[in-house]
């Protein structure tokens, strides 16, 4: 059963002017499982003060930054939220981390794996639970496909191809001007701002469904939209554990895609498909040539159709907020030390350091122009 009160939370980060602030204060509330108690959303005072307001959180526990957060807090919550731009979440965990609060980190965790590698040495010194949240496995019909994959149902895994086009960086506005993104993002490190956007999505994906670990890849990057100092696109073709093959695309200069997550299975006996523009369906393919649709309603589901994931029935879509609002709720029960029905997987610092690996080896074989090997 779940907490007889809810976790208090702060949030670092995530103001009104946030692409993810709104999302995550309401998935993380949706299931009463956290109440958001304080917080320090904005450097700009005024958006701070008018976050604060919007969240009903007291002017008292609105703190100006995060450093005062931590420093006032201590002993009041039970952890933090962290949604300020990648480039800014390492020394902010970090500390979270030493103040002896659990944190919950918007991905990418960080910027590169040295970071990365960083924040895990300090969650084992400090024993601090640490969870990164990757919301698309939220999905129930994406945690049906890998109850099937788990279960044998398409036999031998054998190819993966992945992706996740959009159009942000090539679209124009009611001016007729391009839609300038936050300037964080218009700047690239040693990883592409797009892959920590995007390609830890992937990455996490084909980890979540197959288990399976990358060997080997090459791939291109290019700049094809209209902020030619950064990446905006990103294709690999990746060897993975178990004799799996892997092609990956990534883009934000892909017109007509608003958001275009595609996972595509193929193995031995069969294959599926999953697209996120229709996240209710599931599309099977047998070796006799049968298809088949599955949705939460179909007698054959087994992981979507548990109650966890049903808030209303079938026919009334589930989508991106309740696939957050999911994943807090592993998160909860992980913290509970209790079971939950279904899928339950909570991932850290490790698995953020992984990631970040592979994204780094796609930058190093676009450069060189070479197949590279992980971990070499």
């Amino acid at each position: 059963m779940p907490s007889a009160s809810p976790l208090k939370f702060g949030f670092i980060g995530g103001g009104l002017n946030s692409a993810v602030g709104e999302t995550h204060f309401i998935a993380a509330q949706m299931d009463g499982l956290f109440h958001i108690e304080a917080g320090c959303f904005s450097k700009d005072p005024e958006v701070n003060r008018r976050t604060a307001e919007r969240h009903h959180v007291a002017p008292g526990r609105c703190y100006a930054n995060w450093q005062a957060l931590l420093d006032a807090e201590r002993g009041r919550l039970d952890g933090v939220v962290i949604l300020t731009p990648t480039p800014a979440h390492t020394p902010a965990v970090v500390a979270a981390l030493e103040a002896g609060l659990t944190v919950i980190c918007e991905k990418a965790l960080a910027s590169n794996s040295e970071d990365a590698r960083h924040i895990e040495a300090t969650q084992a010194a400090t024993g601090q639970r640490l969870y990164v949240t990757y919301n698309y496995t939220g999905y129930p019909m994406l945690r049906e496909l890998q109850a099937l994959v788990r279960a044998g149902r398409f036999g031998t895994i054998e190819q993966v191809h992945i992706e996740m086009p959009q159009e942000g960086f090539a679209r124009l506005g009611r001016d007729g001007q391009p839609v300038i993104p936050q300037q964080w993002r218009l700047s690239d490190g040693t990883i592409p701002t797009i892959s920590l956007d995007l390609g830890v999505h992937l990455h996490h994906i084909v980890d979540f469904l197959t288990g399976a670990r990358p060997l080997a890849l090459v791939s291109s990057q290019a700049s094809l939209g209209s902020f030619h100092q950064v990446v905006d696109n990103v294709s690999a073709l990746i060897h993975y554990s178990d004799g799996i093959q892997c092609s990956m695309w990534y883009s934000k200069a892909a017109l007509g895609h608003r958001n275009g997550l595609r996972v595509r299975i193929y193995g031995s006996e069969g294959a599926a498909e999953w697209f996120q523009m229709e996240p209710e369906v599931l599309t099977l393919h047998d070796n006799r040539g049968h298809t088949t649709r599955l949705d939460r309603a179909c007698v054959d589901v087994q992981e979507a159709q548990l109650l966890r994931y049903n808030r209303f029935k079938a026919g009334h879509p589930a989508g991106f907020l309740e696939a957050f609002a999911n994943i807090y709720a592993d998160i909860a029960a992980d913290l509970d030390g209790r079971t939950i029905e279904g899928c339950h997987q909570v991932y850290s610092a490790h698995h953020a350091r992984e990631g970040l690996e592979l994204l780094e080896a796609i930058a190093r074989s676009a450069k060189e122009r070479r197949w590279v090997e992980l971990g070499a």
